[in-house]
């Protein structure tokens, strides 16, 4: 496992008591805020792929409350074409939305991981968990810049409005690298930035946190990835005229 820069702690701290924050009110029956107060970047109804709601329509509807709690930026189910049997990897995974779709995606024969370093994050999945009723899913502990997982043992990785939160997000590339199989794919949907944000932003840890001081230009993440090892990186997504930062999503194959 790679170590974790020190200089990353102070916005790892700021980014998990702000979830945290999220999680206990979440638990506690109150709608989801997308990201924070200071963006605007994504819907909750941008996080339902349609194969995947006709898919549920045939099986155990997810309930309602949990589909609200979403905290995502896009919908990286549309892109990852998930097969029943498969392996996949959430970064990120929250309350756990995207990991139950991925879960029905995958069927009896696959198995779905959720990585998320915010233990009430985890507590709320878990007991998401219970009420789906789910076997073929669990949620681990740990740092996208360091997973819990070990090499070459997933098929898909999946990651919703969560890697732009990182201060190191070329370690977070390499850990995804690294974990996935030589036949694997990625599928991102994440906030960038139209142009290098103000340094002044950037330091400003609410927004941090709010999904808004991390974002990176597209080119960018593309060129991190691209370090990183990926092979046929595909983006989707383009500001409107007046977007400081958007919603785009990225494809890439090991």
């Amino acid at each position: 496992m790679p170590l974790i820069d020190v200089a990353e702690i102070p916005i790892r701290d700021q980014v998990r008591e702000h979830y945290a924050e999220h999680a206990r009110s979440l638990s506690k029956g109150n709608a989801a805020s997308c990201c924070g107060s200071n963006s605007s970047c994504c819907t909750t109804e941008q996080t339902i792929p349609t194969h995947a709601l006709t898919t549920l329509r045939d099986n155990k509807a997810i309930p309602n409350e949990i589909v609200q709690m979403s905290l995502g930026c896009g919908t990286p189910l549309e892109l990852a074409e998930l097969q029943a049997g498969e392996t996949v990897l959430d970064l990120g995974s929250g309350g756990g939305l995207d990991c139950f779709f991925a879960a029905r995606l995958v069927g009896e024969t696959g198995h779905v991981i959720g990585v998320d370093m915010t233990p009430d994050m985890l507590k709320l999945a878990n007991e998401n968990k219970v009420k789906v009723g789910l076997q073929n899913v669990e949620f681990r502990h740990g740092y996208l810049e360091a997973l819990p997982v070990d090499d070459a043992s997933v098929d898909v990785i999946i990651s919703n409005c969560v890697i732009n939160l990182s201060a190191d997000k070329d370690a977070v590339f390499r850990e995804a690298y690294r974990v996935l199989k030589p036949t694997g794919r990625v599928a991102f949907s994440d906030i960038v930035a139209r142009q290098a944000l103000p340094q002044g932003l950037q330091q400003d840890m609410e927004a941090w946190s709010a999904c808004v001081s991390g974002a990176i230009p597209r080119d960018d993440y593309s060129a991190k990835m691209e370090r990183a090892g990926f092979k046929n990186i595909a983006v989707v997504g383009e500001p409107q005229p007046d977007d400081l930062i958007y919603s785009a999503k990225f494809q890439a194959t090991k």
